[in-house]
């Protein structure tokens, strides 16, 4: 087994460990979502807007909240993630909600060698690509599973906001923007349960905008815009206040919490 497959195996088992602890929470808050609630937030739902009757690649989509409110919306989806524990949640989920989104459980690196259509949207959202070592071979793989003149979009966590280490509950600058060497941060509890006693080992890399755009741009996308926004959907850092917008930012903040890219496959 190579470096990176041990790292994504740790990874899967942390994933896997998650799942339970998620599906409690109240940031998931899974009741509420079984009763209608969307699991999209603005960013999202601004741009894909009308979503009825397209098909859509959903990547790393843990238990599939966000998958199954495409479904909802009427797009035919399908959800991949490394967790088996979080597909299987997934596919219980759709079964209970009478949806017809299909889940698959692979690295999503390796998404082609397990579905073969076509999207009219790839879609990932939210703490994604920062699992990946390489971004040239994830953008291959988007390209590969899009319709020509198909979308790609993201919406992410700013890689500025990785740059600092958040396990003692502090911000303290430590990583390269863009940062080639793997990081791996080993603590206790989850960013939706902080108290919770699992420990989590991850193994992450750090990847600049520019990373992201000349990745996509050498797999064939045209790249439509790249946003950037000070205001960030989740509170998952230390220290972030409600805004009147109902999102979270810092107090005196001086870099974007959220970036958000759409492109075309021409």
């Amino acid at each position: 087994m190579n470096k990176a497959a041990s790292y994504f195996e740790v990874n899967k088992a942390t994933w896997n460990k998650k799942v339970a602890i998620h599906a409690q929470s109240e940031m998931y808050n899974l009741e509420v979502f079984k009763k209608g609630k969307t699991s999209l937030m603005p960013y999202e739902l601004k741009t894909l807007k009308n979503v009825e009757g397209k098909s859509l690649l959903h990547l790393q989509c843990h238990f599939g909240q966000d998958t199954l409110s495409w479904s909802r919306r009427g797009a035919k989806c399908v959800g991949i993630d490394i967790s088996d524990e979080g597909i299987k949640l997934a596919k219980q989920l759709n079964k209970e909600l009478a949806l017809d989104a299909d889940f698959v459980c692979c690295n999503v690196l390796d998404t082609s060698q397990y579905v073969s259509e076509t999207f009219d949207i790839v879609f990932t959202s939210y703490g994604t690509i920062g699992w990946l070592p390489d971004l040239k071979p994830w953008a291959k793989m988007i390209s590969e599973r899009l319709k020509v003149g198909g979308t790609f979009y993201i919406v992410e966590f700013h890689p500025i906001a990785w740059m600092f280490d958040y396990v003692n509950g502090n911000a303290e600058m430590k990583y390269h923007y863009s940062q080639d060497e793997v990081i791996y941060e080993q603590y206790e509890g989850t960013y939706a349960n902080e108290t919770s006693k699992m420990v989590s080992k991850e193994y992450g890399w750090n990847h600049g905008l520019s990373e992201v755009v000349n990745a996509l741009i050498e797999a064939g996308l045209q790249i439509d815009y790249l946003n950037e926004y000070d205001e960030s959907p989740y509170d998952v850092f230390p220290n972030l206040k409600k805004t009147e917008s109902g999102m979270y930012k810092m107090e005196n903040q001086l870099f974007p919490l959220i970036f958000e890219l759409k492109a075309t496959k021409l």
